[in-house]
Order: structure tokens, then C-alpha cells, then sequence
């Protein structure tokens, strides 16, 4: 089957990183058509799948933009719907990975009569999009797509309960291959001598810094934990909200903590550092749609703190194969990273089964199985 993939990102995020994998098994006769230039292009160009940037400039909506702000990008996206649209024409399938990308697919999905596929990464909801982008999304996943893929149940959920048809949606988790989480001891002492981690209890947290990631509530967690507990902020701004970058750094200084919070930025190492945390937290204030970081602290076998929402709950067993907190709750995620720092043999119990039920659950060999029957079902 030749596929042409539609995502709308230059920079890998999470919904980026699931589409290399998913991407992979077609390279040989599929392309990825990106809305933007940058790291993504080249990720995907390292691991042999073909790529080229469509857009010459960046489409200016947002998650949160008005009918007004739409109406204004439609300039931008005629040519490069005329573009996309010639292009589909040598492909049998149309796969949307994005919210942009279905809005621009499911136009080509029309005029190009090929059939479209909308992979949904996200909780579809007023939380997190203006209700104009609600509605756009949902009548168009309801009209032009013949499967939407949901990355959890509750991502499958809020799609249905925003009005979303129910025959069109399945749900297929995200895959990880777990031979990428096996790290060499050495690298884990060179990253520790590296960072000063040495002889400290290492709370990681990976993620772009933006409000509803919630490092804020980590390091306010922190604040209430013993001296030897340092956090490292793995991500920067990704979207514009070098605001909250700048509200992070004043917080660390205001509580004191400047030698006990690193920010490291983006980093292409992400196993080796996990490796070297004791645990990791994940402390998002929205329901998140799935949770790829915890997945991979699971394989890397780190315990993790989780907040209990969305597709966390799917993810998470509390006591079982990892911790749950209130999200937004900095006493209650503060005295789970206390229990981590003295009970280290339950800890150590609980980070075994999350990276059995990890490897188990989530190989990328079965989920790419999962979607390869449903498009053959399906086309």
C-alpha cells in the first residue's frame, strides 16, 4: 500500500516520534509531507523514510485560534493544498497525523478521491482547542475520514463525546521498540559525572516547558522534599511560551533551589538520562491524550509519578507498576517522591513490573500489526 503522510510539524513531538514508527514499515513506497522545515525532516530522513516540506511558510493557527484567525491562514493553505492535492494522486491512501494535516487531507481526500486516514493524538476538548478547531476537527474526522485512530481510550472517548462518529474510531496505543531503552552502564556514570548527579536522587521530567506540562508543580513539589532531591527539566518552549521558561527560572530562584533544578533543554539522549533518573514525573495539569514518556521510563525500568487523568489511567496501575497523583497537587506528588527515596526495595519491585507490562504492551512490532489490519480491513 503506498501511503502519503500529512503532518504539519518541523520540530519532533510526541505525535512526530509515533509517525517515524508507524512510517517505517512503508518507507519503501510511502512519503512524508511535512507543513514545515526542521529537526523532524532530518529525523526522519536518518531513519530512511521519504520526506519533503511542502509549505514555503508556517500556517498561523492554533490550537486556540478564533474562526477569524482561520479564515485569515485559508491564503496560505490554498497553494499548498493545490500542491498536496497532486501529489496524493500517485499514492493509494491519505494518512492525517495532526489536527492541520486533517484539515488540509481531508480537502485533498475530496478533490484527489483517495481515501483518508486521521490519527488522533490529542483529547478533543474545550481544555485544549477554541471551539471553532473543535468543531472543524470533528466534522471533518465525521465527513471525509474512513478511520480515525485514537492513541487511547480517552482520546477515543472525548472524540465521540465532541460529536465524533463511533464506527470510524479505533484505538491503537502507541508502539516503542524496547532495544532503544537498553543502556550501557558507563554512559549513565559519564551523564551523572557530566550533570553532578553523583550521590543525589534524581527527579526527572521530560517534556516541552509549557503551563499544562506542569513543571512548575514539580518544582513546587520539590521544595518539600529532603536536600538530596534534584529535578532535571528535559524540553524547552516549543510554541511561543518562553513566558513560562522565564516564570519556571524565577520560581527556582524565588524558592531557593537554584542548585538542585537543571534545565537541560532538548536532548537527543532521552534513554541514557532516564536511565540515570531514580524516577521520573510526569505532572500535567489537562487529562493527557496518552503519555509516551511514561512508556518510555517503564522500559528504561524507572519508576514514575504520573497525574491521574486520561490516557495516564490506561497507562498506570497505581502501587502496581507505578504511581498516581491528583494532577496539579505538589503535597501529595512531594510525599510520593519521598516513599521513592526510602523505600527503594517496593520501588524497585514496582519498576520492574512497569518495564514487563511496557515491553509487553506496547512493542512497536505489534502496534505497527494492529494498524496494518486495520488498513487492510479497512481499504
Amino acid at each position: 500500500m503506498k501511503i502519503f503522510f500529512l503532518d504539519q510539524s518541523g520540530k519532533p513531538g510526541g505525535a512526530e516520534l509515533c509517525l517515524i514508527d508507524i512510517a517505517k514499515p512503508y518507507s519503501h513506497s510511502a512519503l512524508v509531507g511535512l507543513f514545515a522545515d526542521g529537526p523532524f525532516k532530518d529525523l526522519l530522513e536518518q531513519n530512511h523514510i521519504p520526506v519533503e516540506v511542502l509549505a514555503t511558510q508556517t500556517i498561523q493557527v492554533r490550537k486556540q485560534s478564533s474562526l477569524a484567525q482561520g479564515l485569515k491562514s485559508l491564503g496560505q493553505l490554498a497553494p499548498l493544498i493545490t500542491k498536496v492535492i497532486k501529489k496524493a494522486r500517485e499514492y493509494d491512501l491519505i494518512y492525517a497525523n495532526t489536527q492541520k494535516a486533517l484539515v488540509v487531507g481531508a480537502l485533498v481526500s475530496f478533490f484527489s478521491h483517495r481515501p483518508l486516514v486521521y490519527h488522533l493524538h490529542d483529547i478533543l476538548s474545550t481544555e485544549h482547542f477554541s471551539q471553532t478547531n473543535l468543531r472543524i476537527a470533528i466534522n471533518l474526522a465525521n465527513r471525509c475520514a474512513s478511520l480515525v485512530i485514537a492513541n487511547s481510550q480517552a482520546s477515543k472517548t472525548a472524540f465521540i463525546q465532541a460529536g465524533g462518529r463511533s464506527d470510524i474510531v479505533e484505538v491503537v496505543y502507541n508502539g516503542f521498540d524496547p532495544k532503544i531503552y537498553q543502556t550501557d552502564k558507563s554512559d549513565i556514570n559519564q551523564l551523572e559525572l557530566e550533570l553532578g548527579l553523583q550521590g543525589k536522587f534524581v527527579v526527572g521530567h521530560f517534556s516541552r516547558l509549557a503551563p499544562w506540562k506542569g513543571q512548575h508543580i514539580l518544582i513546587e513539589a520539590l521544595a518539600k522534599c529532603p536536600p538530596e532531591v534534584t529535578v532535571v527539566l528535559v524540553g524547552d518552549a516549543l510554541f511561543g511560551e518562553q513566558d513560562y521558561v522565564k516564570q519556571l527560572h524565577q520560581q527556582v530562584a524565588y524558592l531557593g533551589l537554584e542548585n538542585r533544578v537543571k534545565f537541560l533543554g532538548f536532548r537527543s539522549d532521552i534513554p541514557q538520562l532516564m536511565a540515570a533518573c531514580n524516577l521520573v514525573a510526569h505532572t500535567s495539569t489537562s487529562p493527557e491524550p496518552f503519555g509516551r514518556v511514561i512508556v518510555e521510563a517503564m522500559l528504561c525500568g524507572k519508576p514514575v509519578v504520573a497525574a491521574k487523568a486520561g490516557g495516564v489511567m490506561e497507562l498506570v496501575e497505581h502501587g502496581l507498576n507505578g504511581f498516581l497523583v491528583t494532577p496539579g497537587e505538589p503535597q501529595e506528588l512531594a510525599q510520593v517522591i519521598i516513599t521513592c527515596l526510602q523505600e527503594t526495595e517496593i520501588t524497585a519491585t514496582i519498576a520492574n513490573n512497569a518495564r514487563t507490562t511496557a515491553s509487553r504492551r506496547f512493542d512497536v512490532a505489534t502496534i505497527n500489526q494492529q494498524i496494518a489490519q486495520l488498513l487492510s480491513h479497512r481499504f
